[in-house]
C-alpha cells in the first residue's frame, strides 16, 4: 500500500470538507443579510407597541429616530 498517495486522498478530502464549509457559510450569510433587509424584524408598529407598554406615547420623531437607529445596527 502506498502511504503517501493514502494521505494525499486524506487530505483532499479534508481541504474539500473545510473549503466546503467555509463557502457554505458565507453563502448563508450572505442569504440571511439580504431576508433580514427585504424583512426586517422589528417595524414602526411594534416600536409603538413597545414604548405603549412603557408607559409612554411616542411622537413620530421618536419612532424615526429608533426606526433609524435599527436599520443602523441591521446593516
Amino acid at each position: 500500500m502506498n502511504w503517501g498517495a493514502f494521505f494525499l486522498d486524506i487530505l483532499k478530502v479534508l481541504g474539500g470538507f473545510i473549503a466546503g464549509a467555509v463557502l457554505g457559510f458565507f453563502i448563508a450569510r450572505n442569504y440571511m443579510k439580504k431576508y433580514m433587509k427585504k424583512n426586517p424584524p422589528i417595524n414602526e408598529q411594534m416600536i409603538r407597541s413597545m414604548m405603549a407598554g412603557m408607559g409612554r406615547t411616542p411622537s413620530q420623531k421618536q419612532v424615526n429616530q429608533m426606526m433609524k437607529q435599527m436599520t443602523k445596527y441591521m446593516d
